[in-house]
């Protein structure tokens, strides 16, 4: 199966992935739970209703979308509260409905976007814009204020395809399945693979600067982006009138990563590539995480770089990867995922094994490779049987220089043991390198232990620890998984507050009654300038 025959999936409001294929957790899983000091939490609580929109606005949304596409019940707003982080869903199974929206509203259209956000703002009525819903930073999840759920399903057009200049035009509300297989049908690929991808939107690629797994080889969502369409509660925002401009700074990136806090993305024109002709993915062992690292900075500063590139330290190696058979008998080390896309693979596949070899790899051919493969948009199912079963289960990601990545691994692994160890609960932390580039990698970690009784309040201490870490060791706050609410402090520290306050002022002008995802990404102004 390939990524374009995967269905569009709908997400269980609180459990991640496809409700059709839920995933067990085997019986040597759960045995390993016990030794943490794993024991099963209580029942999970239903939400209890609160009050929605005024008749007033709820009058205007149905003037503006028709009734059919202005959803009050409760459990349309459920569906719509918070995104999935673990704490999300924590809050989620206790019947938190705290950051319920008030309202789902469904555009069919830029103009209907446009429209909306111009009348919200005369009336000083929030909005956040969803469509996956995959947010696992707090991006979806304003704090103190009423709001409505922007959810752009209905934006759901493959508008145009340039085969000349190869780039596709294509509605925000395009889930990532549909995408490529509306791509698919006219024989090109987007290329754009993270792991949200069976729920992921490309307007929310977008809206947080996603980053997919064949990044070595197709780039990030934000590389890909060579023009779009935002609406903003002032008016409509084009840009992109060529590939490459000298004409002032490139605005485009000033809307990539904003996260719905300057507009509402609602179309995207993207570079596309046609589809490879072969796809091969392939193992490889090293004695330890340092060699590995050294051999795939080899590959990305020097080449040859091939599609897929990441690398398991021996933690995750050993736990979620390793197979007597595959990996040498048992002898442990580390494993790195390489894989190839195109046409006429195997010059590549020689070229990076002789590159991989004389930095002291071993090939375990395509067995390891194709589990990857088939396997790597499932792991994030195990997070809600390991929930169930009372462990807290979490990730968190950042990116340095080759230069600082070892210190970098190495202070936010002991941040997270040692925060976690204080409350009784020691972890299980994992690492891989997801991402590479010529001046530095990504680093993602993975962390399992015990819940306490107060599992949020738990996570929240490791995760403020392993922020301090990150900092300290000269790492960014996100990679890719954005800024937030999780991170908003933390990325305010990291560009400083001239630079925020340079944010802020782009947010008034755009958003004069700051109706837009309020709270997220973008810290409130110290004072408001008359």
């Amino acid at each position: 199966m390939t990524e374009s025959d995967l269905p569009v999936v709908q997400l269980t409001p609180g459990r991640w992935g496809d409700p059709a294929h839920p995933l067990t957790l085997p019986p040597a899983a759960l045995q390993a739970l016990k030794h943490l000091g794993v024991r099963r939490p209580g029942a999970t609580t239903a939400p209890a209703d609160r009050s929605g929109l005024t008749e007033e606005v709820s009058g205007l949304l149905v003037e503006l979308l028709g009734g059919e596409y202005v959803k009050t019940d409760l459990e349309m707003r459920w569906g719509h509260t918070r995104g999935y982080s673990t704490t999300d869903l924590l809050r989620h199974r206790a019947g938190d409905t705290s950051d319920m929206p008030a309202a789902v509203v469904f555009p069919g259209s830029h103009d209907e976007v446009q429209a909306l956000l111009t009348s919200c703002s005369e009336h000083h009525l929030a909005v956040v814009p969803y469509a996956g819903g995959t947010s696992v930073v707090g991006g979806l999840a304003p704090k103190g204020t009423a709001f409505i759920a922007v959810d752009l399903r209905r934006l759901d057009r493959l508008v145009e395809v340039d085969e000349v200049s190869r780039t596709a035009t294509i509605e925000a509300g395009v889930r990532g399945t549909a995408a490529e297989a509306l791509l698919a049908e006219r024989g090109y690929t987007l290329g754009h693979f993270p792991q949200s991808y069976e729920g992921a939107s490309i307007g929310g690629y977008a809206a947080t600067r996603s980053s997919g797994q064949s990044s070595a080889g197709y780039g990030r969502f934000d590389q890909m982006v060579v023009g779009l369409t935002m609406a903003t509660p002032r008016g409509t925002i084009r840009l992109g009138r060529a590939p490459m401009s000298a004409a002032g700074p490139d605005l485009r990136q000033l809307v990539l990563g904003s996260e719905g806090t300057l507009g509402i993305i609602t179309s995207v024109v993207l570079r596309i590539r046609p589809r490879p002709v072969e796809r091969v993915f392939e193992g490889w062992r090293f004695g330890a995480f340092e060699e590995g690292l050294a051999a795939i900075r080899r590959l990305a500063q020097d080449g040859p770089l091939p599609t897929v590139l990441r690398l398991s330290d021996e933690v995750e190696t050993a736990i979620n990867l390793a197979d007597p058979d595959v990996l040498g008998g048992g002898s442990g080390g580390v494993l790195a995922i390489v894989g190839f896309e195109g046409e006429h693979t195997e010059v590549r596949r020689t070229e990076v094994g002789v590159v991989l070899r004389g930095a002291g790899g071993e090939a375990l051919g395509e067995g390891p490779g194709e589990t990857w493969r088939e396997g790597r948009y499932r792991a994030p199912y195990l997070r809600d049987p390991l929930l169930d079963e009372g462990a807290l289960v979490e990730t968190l990601e950042t990116a340095g220089f080759w230069s600082t990545l070892p210190a970098l691994k190495a202070k936010v692994t002991e941040a997270l043991v040692a925060a976690l160890s204080e409350q009784g609960t020691p972890p299980i932390v994992l690492c891989h390198v997801s991402h590479v580039y010529e001046t530095g990698a990504s680093l993602y970690f993975t962390v399992i232990c015990a819940q306490t009784d107060e599992p949020i309040s738990q996570w929240q201490q490791a995760k403020t620890a392993a922020n301090a870490a990150i900092a300290a060791a000269g790492g960014t706050i996100s990679h890719h998984h954005g800024v937030g609410t999780d991170h908003r402090s933390a990325y305010a520290e990291e560009v400083g507050p001239l630079a925020i306050e340079a944010l802020q002022a782009v947010k008034r002008v755009l958003d004069p009654h700051n109706i837009l995802n309020p709270g997220i990404l973008i810290p409130p102004p110290t004072h408001q300038t008359p």
